[in-house]
């Protein structure tokens, strides 16, 4: 790419493409993450890479391989796209009837910004209906418990097991236990007829703020403390405020006028999803609880907000050591990708070589904390928790064996001793 002078004095550039194809996929990576669908294309592509790929590189099984298929795609699919549908798509349209169309604009913008504005008369028309969006919305996290129930049916339906041991490809010799698979099949309709009748109570909820939010002061607290919990509960400590509001509102993100994924639904649907993660697995055996309970607090977390701290500490590494401060500055913010033009520009010098640096320095920044979710996150503790699996089950087997001779060797003697000398003589 060359820079070209023009008699109007301004510049434009000549696409000699010398960027490389490695550079530009990376940067296309990088664009998604910034573009115009809030966290979801990259949250659906960090999980996809971190959870999906290594689970099906250890996959023990047929099984194993296809209940997480099965689990890791539409929970990503739910949980980054599903928000923004019933939203913005199906909600938002229906609940703002009622509102001038100056108010319907209005919508979008974070509860905790609009408290912040002093307009009482506009809030108390706009939080009831935030409110009933956010709790109309509450289906994500109420589907994301019921997979793991809905998973645990089709592989009973599909692969005709319910015992974890099986699944893992732990005993290769174990048959299917009727009763367990009873069990199994009971709790999981149990708990998705639960998640379907607390979905009707915040669908009611929803009618009830809709219809007489504005007027009454109790409904207007319920509705504050679902979509700005933070501004509510410390209104004398900006910082707690900020907190609460950021990992626990189920308010809707404002992605230029749009509602998104929030952060405080991704984290709802990770607190709410991890009670279906445990109660399904508990299901099917120790085992498979065991494997949860090492799994998911360390996914969940970073999930939540590991991968943010992780960029964050990345950058202030890189700053204090000297390393891409053309794009760090000490609030330690980084330029989006459609600005480095402009800053290339304004460097003057060789384009061409400007831009092709700054965009190293772009990709980089995004990059490493990427690749450490896929590496770490993703094969690490897929495989470390299927190794701890098979661990604890051959050490539990091994417990079990040494009881049961202990037992034989207490309860008769006699045949105990003649068994064991026979064992000897034959070994010698």
């Amino acid at each position: 790419m060359q820079i070209n002078k023009v008699n109007n004095n301004k510049v434009t550039f000549t696409n000699a493409d010398t960027i490389g194809l490695g550079l530009k996929a990376a940067s296309k990576i990088v664009a998604i993450q910034e573009g115009g669908a809030g966290l979801s294309n990259i949250r659906f592509i960090q999980d996809s890479a971190t959870g999906l790929i290594p689970k099906a590189v250890f996959a023990r099984s047929k099984t194993d391989l296809g209940e997480n298929t099965f689990l890791e795609l539409s929970e990503s699919v739910l949980v980054y796209y599903c928000p923004a549908i019933l939203g913005e798509g199906i909600f938002r349209k229906l609940y703002s009837k009622k509102l001038s169309n100056d108010l319907k604009s209005k919508v979008s913008i974070p509860a905790k910004d609009l408290l912040k504005n002093g307009k009482v008369l506009e809030n108390k028309k706009l939080m009831p209906v935030k409110a009933a969006l956010a709790l109309s919305a509450f289906a994500i996290p109420l589907i994301e418990f019921t997979l793991n129930y809905f998973k645990n049916l089709m592989t009973l339906k599909v692969f005709k097991q319910s015992n974890f041991e099986n699944i893992a490809n732990l005993d290769k010799n174990k048959k299917e236990d009727i009763k367990q698979a009873q069990k199994v099949e009971d709790s999981a309709k149990k708990n998705i007829k639960r998640a379907a009748g607390i979905y009707a109570g915040c669908l009611a909820l929803s009618a009830l703020l809709l219809k007489k939010g504005d007027g009454s002061k109790f409904l207007q607290n319920i509705s504050e403390l679902i979509v700005a919990p933070g501004s509510k509960l410390f209104k004398k400590n900006q910082k707690k405020a900020d907190f609460v509001n950021k990992y626990f509102s189920l308010d809707f993100a404002d992605n230029n006028g749009k509602l998104a994924l929030s952060k405080g639904q991704l984290t709802s649907c990770v607190l709410v999803g991890g009670a279906g993660y445990f109660g399904a697995s508990k299901d099917r055996g120790k085992q498979n609880f065991l494997e949860t309970l090492f799994r998911y607090p360390l996914v969940g977390f970073y999930i939540i907000c590991g991968n943010e701290l992780l960029e964050k500490g990345f950058r202030k590494l890189l700053y204090k050591s000297g390393k891409c401060t053309d794009l760090i500055n000490e609030k330690l913010e980084v330029p989006e990708l459609k600005d480095l033009k402009d800053i290339a520009k304004q460097k003057g010098g060789n384009f061409d070589q400007v831009y092709k640096k700054l965009l190293k320095e772009k990709v980089f920044i995004a990059g490493i904390p990427l690749l450490f979710g896929i590496g770490v996150m993703g094969f690490f503790i897929a495989g470390s928790s299927n190794l701890f699996t098979k661990f604890r089950y051959n050490r539990d087997m091994k417990k079990q064996e040494n009881q049961t001779f202990q037992f034989v060797k207490s309860s008769n003697p006699v045949q105990f001793q003649a068994q064991h000398q026979s064992k000897l003589k034959f070994n010698v």
